[in-house]
């Protein structure tokens, strides 16, 4: 039944980010200061390393929280 659980948040969670998605919520995520962009005629390069930085602390964050929330 956790499993179950647990399932059932995540998708919660993932139908929430898709709405915020949808309505450009997260229009500035890959325009942070310290995104690499470099475009030129032919060629684009994008690292969107501050992004990644950002997702990582955050997921990591909301990680912990979990596992202090369903550790029996």
């Amino acid at each position: 039944m956790r499993a179950g659980n647990l399932f059932i948040y995540g998708g919660i969670a993932l139908i929430a980010i898709g709405v915020m998605v949808r309505f450009g919520w997260f229009s500035w995520f890959g325009r942070l200061p310290g995104d690499i962009r470099s475009e030129g005629e032919n060629v684009s390069f994008f690292f969107p390393i501050t992004s990644m930085i950002v997702v990582s602390i955050a997921a990591t964050i909301l990680l912990n929280v979990f596992d202090r929330f369903f550790r029996s």
